[in-house]
């Protein structure tokens, strides 16, 4: 184009706006985007033209192109806007449901054969009672305790100092303390706990992981100990694909005369092929947690990783450190252990090659049958 159509570039406004205001979805807005700011559109093809234009000229060209194209983005924007809501009010009428109608429950999702049935289990709580089971037959304890906890026991008395970053409001969920009985009193079903342990000035905290409750379990059991931990926890997550703000975890925690990190690495391995499968096995890379010295993250060889046969990452372990010893009334001196940690919903998604984390925590009883849940 060595010359502008002043006329036709002036005209362009109007011409979109009868265009834009008859677009109903979003692929007619595509199609007119191309139209109007493509690459053969009037003013792309326009504004090129401007270079074999007089020096005189060059500034009405933009001018006039400058106006029409303020004036054609402003009236795109408002015609994406109104079909957005076109589109949603269009849903909302189309995906309607009467709740109250019989229906044939089918399993479209996840593209399985229908079957009758009246629940599942969820496979959160599937997986928790393996691992109960696991631990109660090789001789361990189950502990569960309170989810509203006290700094003392989800912080100090586990190695944590004040200046820690996990202590933070963007980690952590601190709550108000309300009238009436103090959350952190209650009790371990297998452990009686001591009313009296908590500090009535400490500030409460939704637990962040369950090592607490071995906390609580050390000071009011003593030693020796071996207990396992499965449990609901809390950090200031966004819900997106590998990440929930509420999530479970199993802590477990062995406190004895003579014990190694040879012990910790048998127990791991049996663990790991309840979890996993006969094939897997774990290994210990060095790393650092204020609970344990020397501490390491565990990592499993798992036959039917996704994508073939690795390692992957599970947890994090390491031996007890002495300062948490004494800071539960144990004597460093005569006794030693060992501590680690699990994410459920990880154990879950790595086992079954879970993509989204919506899956897990959306509770659709078609996903818990779709992992063998169900109950019929």
């Amino acid at each position: 184009m060595s010359n502008i159509d002043y006329n036709e570039i002036e005209n362009l406004p109007k011409l979109a706006k009868s265009d834009f205001e008859s677009a109903v979805t979003a692929d007619d807005l595509a199609k007119l985007k191309t139209k109007y700011f493509g690459d053969n559109s009037v003013l792309v093809m326009s504004s090129k033209a401007i270079g074999g234009l007089s020096v005189e000229e060059k500034p009405k060209a933009g001018k006039v192109l400058g106006a029409a194209r303020a004036a054609i983005n402003e009236l795109f924007d408002a015609a994406t806007e109104a079909v957005k809501i076109n589109e949603e009010a269009l849903q909302y009428a189309t995906e309607f449901e009467d709740m109250t109608t019989p229906v044939e429950f089918l399993k479209q999702k996840y593209n399985v054969t229908p079957i009758d049935f009246d629940g599942a289990v969820h496979p959160i709580n599937g997986i928790i009672n393996e691992i109960q089971t696991f631990f109660r037959n090789v001789g361990w304890t189950i502990g569960d305790g309170p989810e509203v906890e006290a700094t003392e026991f989800n912080f100090d008395k586990l190695n944590f100092g004040k200046d820690h970053p996990a202590r933070q409001m963007q980690d952590t969920f601190y709550i108000e303390k309300s009238s009436g009985t103090n959350p952190t009193d209650q009790k371990i079903p297998d452990q009686k706990i001591d009313e009296n342990q908590t500090d009535v000035n400490e500030k409460l905290v939704m637990r962040t992981h369950t090592s607490p409750v071995q906390a609580r379990a050390l000071k009011t059991h003593g030693v020796p100990l071996y207990i396992a931990v499965p449990g609901k926890v809390y950090r200031t997550d966004e819900l997106d694909a590998t990440h929930t703000p509420v999530f479970h975890q199993c802590e477990g925690l062995a406190i004895d005369k003579d014990l190694t990190m040879a012990d910790l690495k048998g127990v791991l391995e049996l663990f790991a092929k309840a979890m996993f499968g006969e094939d897997a096995k774990t290994r210990l890379r060095p790393s650092y947690f204020p609970f344990t010295e020397p501490s390491a993250e565990l990592d499993v060889w798992y036959p039917n990783k996704k994508g073939g046969a690795g390692w992957i990452e599970w947890g994090g372990c390491g031996m007890v450190n002495e300062n948490v010893l004494t800071n539960c009334g144990v004597d460093p001196k005569e006794y030693r252990g060992f501590a680690f940690g699990v994410g459920i919903e990880r154990t879950l998604i790595l086992r079954h090659n879970i993509n989204d984390m919506h899956d897990i925590v959306e509770g659709d009883v078609r996903f818990s049958n779709q992992l063998g849940l169900g109950v019929l």
